[in-house]
């Protein structure tokens, strides 16, 4: 009989490259465009309202209309489109990116739990625990923080860079608590340390039964979401933890802003890194 060496190493690589390639769709090259679905709601044209209209119709009776699109590696990679059933949105880099603060964050032994505040289907988080246990990792909780309904209207009154902002029309964004729960048990993940905070961030953030964090990873798009976020979980996060805005990026002005506006209030110079054209992250010194 011939003995097969693998690394223990080699077999969490592998895990979690194939966890990461499932959850962002990669794997099964998820590029469909389903009528109706999440990529079509909240349209603004004429032809597109309609061919959303009848698909939402059609789902109604069980029945889906999508169109097939070319898969594009690249795209994914950088999470610069939108698969219309993984579980996450945010490519390739941007999971590479939480896999490595986390190996860094075990081999520094960096204290606290890990929170991602905006999670859409849960892919991020799912991602998360999965490498928590692939270290073998079973004491840090895994944070979700979400209205589960979508994104607030804009309060330009109170926060002017979000005037304009259209992203609480899209439907699609609005993922039930129940839902993502489901998500996370068909990768076998669920368990008593993952915990769900629902509501709107001013709201549940302040008040969380959070001691420490070592890892934050900010989706809210919008200056509020994301001032909000910071300011509540910032404070908390531990010296050599990783601070990660998902929409740094040119495409959200708004989060970008509202991530300078904090760190020049509170003097912070560690060097900020961009991931892909969207995300970006910093550890925090000591």
């Amino acid at each position: 009989m011939t003995t097969i060496d693998v690394s223990t190493d080699e077999l969490r690589g592998l895990y979690l490259d194939l966890v990461k390639r499932s959850l962002t769709g990669a794997l099964a090259e998820d590029n469909d465009s389903i009528l109706g679905g999440v990529r079509t709601q909240g349209a603004t044209t004429l032809k597109r309202r309609v061919a959303s209209s009848v698909g939402q119709l059609a789902s109604r009776f069980n029945f889906e209309i999508a169109y097939k699109k070319p898969y594009d590696a690249e795209l994914r990679e950088n999470g610069l489109d939108w698969p219309s059933r993984a579980e996450s949105m945010i490519g390739l880099r941007r999971m590479t990116n939480i896999q490595e603060c986390i190996a860094a964050i075990v081999a520094d032994e960096v204290p606290g739990d890990l929170i991602e505040t905006g999670v859409w289907r849960g892919g991020a988080c799912i991602f998360m625990k999965a490498n928590l246990r692939a270290w073998g990792d079973h004491t840090r909780k895994v944070w979700l923080a979400d209205s589960f309904q979508g994104l607030p209207k804009p309060n330009a009154t109170e926060f002017p860079a979000d005037a304009g902002d259209r992203l609480h029309t899209q439907t699609g964004l609005a993922v039930g608590a129940e839902q993502v729960r489901r998500n996370f048990e068909r990768y076998g993940l669920l368990d008593e340390n993952v915990e769900f905070l629902v509501g709107w961030f001013k709201d549940t953030l302040p008040t969380a039964p959070i001691e420490r964090l070592s890892l934050m990873r900010l989706d809210g798009d919008m200056y509020e979401s994301t001032i909000q976020a910071i300011e509540a979980l910032y404070p908390k996060l531990s010296p050599g933890g990783f601070c990660i805005i998902d929409d740094f990026g040119s495409h959200s002005s708004q989060a970008g802003q509202a991530v300078h506006d904090y760190r020049d209030q509170h003097g912070i110079t560690d060097e900020i890194v961009q991931i892909d054209p969207f995300g970006a992250y910093w550890r925090k010194s000591a």
